[in-house]
């Protein structure tokens, strides 16, 4: 069985790339950009962009940068567009230590992963940037009507709701 492409695929082969920081912008399509949406379950996408260093070290490859994107999000309470505008910074190392193999790392090293083959693919790791920066739960500025936030929640809950004629 064959691995599936990624939506918004940039493959670098890891072997050609060196110590030498190399800069790569890469931008998504509308194509793109709408097989992302669906993957993430976004309203719309209606940018995403990304700009990286990669860069050979002893430990692996180093891929660093930032990936921005702007779209709509559905509300949880309502459904209803919740706009999204992310900036989202890129620290990560692409491991090719063997399996239990140990590598020493920087205090900057915030995720490490395993470098599986000869690619390293850009766009994916923007992709899961673009994953990790979205709000979990977005909410529409505002409220929505006849839902309670979680303070008027609680204060309703609360013993002393009846004093204030809640």
């Amino acid at each position: 069985m064959t691995a599936p492409v990624p939506e918004f695929s940039h493959p670098l082969r890891a072997h050609e790339i060196g110590g030498t920081v190399r800069r790569v912008a890469i931008s998504a399509n509308d194509g793109e950009r709408a097989a992302l949406a669906a993957r993430f379950d976004l309203l719309a996408l209606t940018s995403l962009s990304a700009s990286f260093e990669v860069k050979r070290e002893a430990a692996g490859i180093r891929v660093t940068g930032t990936v921005t994107a702007t779209g709509d999000q559905a509300c949880v309470a309502s459904g209803e567009p919740v706009p999204f505008r992310l900036k989202e910074a890129v620290a990560l190392l692409l491991s090719d230590a063997p399996d239990g193999g140990e590598i020493e790392l920087a205090a900057d090293d915030l995720d490490v992963e395993p470098l599986a083959g000869d690619i390293v693919d850009l766009g994916e790791i923007a992709a899961q940037a673009l994953a990790l920066g979205l709000d979990p739960y977005p909410r529409r500025p505002g409220g929505v009507p006849g839902l309670l936030s979680e303070e008027e929640a609680a204060e309703a809950r609360s013993p002393f709701a009846v004093l204030k004629g809640k």
